[in-house]
C-alpha cells in the first residue's frame, strides 16, 4: 500500500476537510485559525470566491496551454496586469512554478549577463530547495545537508539580525556592510560577481526585517561594481509586509524580483521581473519550462491582483500587521522565554531563548504545538526552528487577530508556567 514519505512531517495535527477566508475547518468540523496561510501563499484567504470562480471558467477553457507553444490570454493579460504594480524599469517577465525556480532563474540570468561566476547571498535567507538554492540558502543546514557536492561560486555574508548578534541595529548593520567589503577583498572580487540575492525580510531565517542603511549599502555597491541586486520577493511580495513589495519599506531598487507564494492564491506560479535591456542578456534557451505560466494559475492570479486592489488588502496587512505585531509584543514583554519579537507587515515572529540566551528550540516547539491544539496553527523558523512565526492571511479582520492573539497569550503561558 502506498504512502507518503516519512520525511513529511505534519507541523500540526489537523486534516482539512475545506477552507475559508483565515479559517481550515477539519474532517471532524472543528474550526481552526489559520495564521500559516501556506506558508504565506493563500494572500485572499482560502477559497475566495473570486478567485474561486476565475478558475472554475479557465478550467472550462484551457487547462494547459505551454507557453512556448502556443500563448494564451490569461498569461498576456497577467503580464500586462503585473506591469501596473512592479518596480519602476521592471517590465519584463518570466513565469515558472515554484520559487526555487525563481531563484534559479534569476541566477542564470545574472551570471549570464554579466559574464561573472559568483553570487553573493546573505546569512539566514532562504531561496529554495534545488541544488542551486539549497546551495544558496542559509537558514538552517537541513536544506543542504546530505547532498554535497553543492553549486560552487556562491559566497554568504551576514545579515543585520541585531538580536542574534546582541548589537543595536545601526552596529549591526555596520558590522554587515564592512564584512561585506571584506569578502570583497578575501573571496569574491566585485569583477568575479554577478549579484547580491536578498531577502527584505529574512523568511525561514527568523522573520528579521532588513532596514533601510543595509539595503542601501547593497545597491550603492551594486551601482559601483556593476553588480546586480536581486531582491526575493517571494514570501514578502503582493502586500505581505503592508507595502506592495517588501523593499518598499526601504527605499531601494532592485534588478530582478523573484516573485511566488501569494501571487495566485494558492496556484503554483512563480516568476522573475527585470528590465527588457537585462532580460535581453540571458542566453536563447536559458527561459522555459512546462508548465510555467499555467493557464489556470494565471487566471486566480489576476483575479488575486483584482482582491488585493479591490478589498484594500494591502492597507490591512499594513494596518492587522501593526496590530498583531503590538499584540505579540506585550505579550512577549511579559514572558521572559520570549526575547524578542518582531517583524513586518503580516509577518511576525517570537523568538523563544533560555535565561541565558540561548536558543530555546523546545518551548517554541511546545507552543506551536499547544496553539495548534487550541485551534491556532503557525509555523516556526529560523536557524533553531526557536521562532514562532504568525503569517495570516491578507483578508484576515480586526477580530481574527483579537482571536489569535488571546489563544497565543493562553498557549505562552500554559507552556512557560
Amino acid at each position: 500500500m502506498a504512502q507518503l514519505s516519512p520525511l513529511l512531517k505534519q507541523a500540526t495535527p489537523v486534516v482539512v476537510d475545506h477552507g475559508e477566508g483565515a479559517y481550515l475547518y477539519d474532517v471532524d468540523g472543528r474550526r481552526h485559525l489559520d495564521f500559516t496561510a501556506g506558508i504565506g501563499v493563500t494572500s485572499t484567504g482560502h477559497c475566495h470566491p473570486k478567485v474561486v470562480a476565475a478558475a472554475r471558467e479557465q478550467i472550462g477553457k484551457l487547462v494547459h496551454g505551454q507557453y512556448t507553444t502556443v500563448m494564451h490570454q490569461p498569461l498576456l493579460k497577467l503580464v500586462e496586469r503585473l506591469g501596473d504594480v512592479l518596480p519602476a524599469g521592471l517590465d519584463s517577465l518570466f513565469f515558472a512554478n515554484s520559487g526555487s525556480e525563481a531563484v534559479e532563474a534569476a541566477l542564470r540570468l545574472s551570471r549570464q549577463a554579466t559574464g561573472r561566476p559568483n553570487v553573493i547571498v546573505f546569512q539566514g535567507g532562504f531561496h529554495g530547495r534545488t541544488v542551486a538554492t539549497a546551495t544558496m540558502t542559509t537558514s538552517g543546514t537541513r536544506f543542504s545537508a546530505g547532498i554535497s557536492p553543492l553549486m560552487g561560486g556562491v559566497h554568504v555574508a551576514p545579515f543585520p539580525y541585531a538580536y542574534h548578534y546582541g548589537w543595536d541595529e545601526q552596529t549591526a548593520t555596520k558590522f554587515c556592510l564592512r564584512e561585506l567589503d571584506y569578502l570583497f577583498a578575501t573571496v569574491s572580487a566585485p569583477s568575479e560577481t554577478a549579484a547580491f540575492v536578498v531577502e527584505p525580510v529574512l523568511g525561514e531565517g527568523g522573520y528579521v526585517p532588513a532596514n533601510t542603511e543595509f539595503l542601501r549599502g547593497l545597491r550603492e555597491r551594486a551601482d559601483e561594481h556593476g553588480i546586480l541586486l536581486v531582491i526575493d520577493e517571494i514570501q514578502t511580495g503582493f502586500g505581505r509586509t503592508g507595502r506592495f513589495w517588501g523593499h518598499d519599506h526601504f527605499d531601494v531598487r532592485p534588478d530582478v524580483v523573484t516573485i511566488a507564494k501569494g501571487l495566485a492564491s494558492g496556484f503554483p506560479l512563480s516568476g522573475i521581473a527585470a528590465s527588457q535591456e537585462l532580460m535581453a542578456k540571458a542566453y536563447p534557451g536559458s527561459q522555459g519550462g512546462t508548465y510555467g505560466g499555467n493557464a489556470v494559475s494565471c487566471a486566480a492570479a489576476l483575479a488575486t491582483l483584482d482582491v488585493i486592489e479591490e478589498e484594500g488588502l494591502v492597507a490591512n496587512a499594513a494596518a492587522r500587521g501593526q496590530q498583531l505585531l503590538e499584540g505579540a509584543r506585550l505579550i512577549g514583554d511579559k514572558t521572559p522565554q520570549i526575547g524578542d519579537v518582531r517583524g513586518l507587515g503580516l509577518l511576525v515572529g517570537s523568538e523563544f531563548t533560555t535565561a541565558d540566551g540561548k536558543p530555546d528550540n523546545a518551548t517554541a516547539q511546545a507552543a506551536q504545538q499547544e496553539a495548534a491544539r487550541r485551534g491556532l496553527l503557525m509555523l516556526t523558523c529560523g536557524a533553531y526552528m526557536n521562532v514562532v512565526r504568525m503569517i495570516p492571511p491578507l483578508v484576515v479582520s480586526a477580530e481574527q487577530i483579537d482571536d489569535a492573539l488571546a489563544i497565543w497569550s493562553e498557549t505562552v503561558a500554559a507552556v512557560t508556567k
